[in-house]
Parts: structure tokens; sequence; C-alpha cells
């Protein structure tokens, strides 16, 4: 069970994906363009490349419809660099909610299969 924590808006903008996990105290949630429910988390990787050392990106977990069960996920490429881990997830971070919802849609649209998760087709399967 989820628990009420009052928001506290000296943390951060609430607009933005890290001030709202920061005001909140959970990540953001968006519906997804295919009706499903989504919560994004920021993220980093190493780039390989000296001149923009680390790229930040969103990941989209999503939920199984009544269930708080992740049932796959999607994510986006590098949006933000920095010189730092640190810098490249404060700037991924500042990016508008409406921006990151806009992500998100870019990134449903863009799966190769928006088919069901592995275990769903396993399962069925092994059920024939």
């Amino acid at each position: 069970m989820g628990q009420f924590l009052p928001a506290d808006h000296a943390k951060g903008d609430a607009n933005t994906v890290g001030g709202y996990a920061a005001v909140h105290s959970r990540p953001p949630a968006f519906e997804g363009s295919d009706g499903a429910s989504y919560s994004v988390e920021v993220m980093t990787d190493a780039t390989g490349d000296a001149a923009k050392p680390y790229g930040g990106f969103l990941l989209f977990v999503k939920w199984a419809a009544g269930d708080p069960v992740a049932a796959g996920h999607v994510e986006t490429g590098y949006l933000k660099f920095g010189a730092t881990e640190d810098k490249a997830r404060v700037a991924v971070g500042a990016m508008t909610l409406n921006e990151a919802r806009g992500e998100l849609d870019r990134a449903i649209a863009g799966r190769s299969d928006p088919g069901r998760p592995w275990w769903e087709v396993m399962r069925d399967e092994n059920t024939s």
C-alpha cells in the first residue's frame, strides 16, 4: 500500500521531471498513447564520446492494468548530454512534464514490437 506524503514545493519545480520527483517523493506518471500507465525515471550512461561523455535519457516503466506489476518498458535515446553523470541527469530532469509525455508517445510509436511481453508469450506457449 502507498502512503500519503504531502507535496513539498520548496524542493523544486513540480512541472519538471526531476522537480516532480523531488516535490512528491515519487516519479511522475503518465497515460501513454497506447492507454497504458507509465512512470518515468531519469537515467544516464557513458556515451564513449569524449566531447559528450554522459548522456541522459528517460526510462518509462509500463504498468499492468489493475495490478501494480511492471509489464514492460520503453526508453528514449539520449536527450541531453553533460560532462558528468550528474550534469546529464540534471539536464534531463529539467525537462517539463509535457516534454516528457511527448517523448513517451514518440517512444511508444517507435517500438519495433508493440506486442505482449516475452513472459506472457512463454506462458501461453507452455499451456498449449
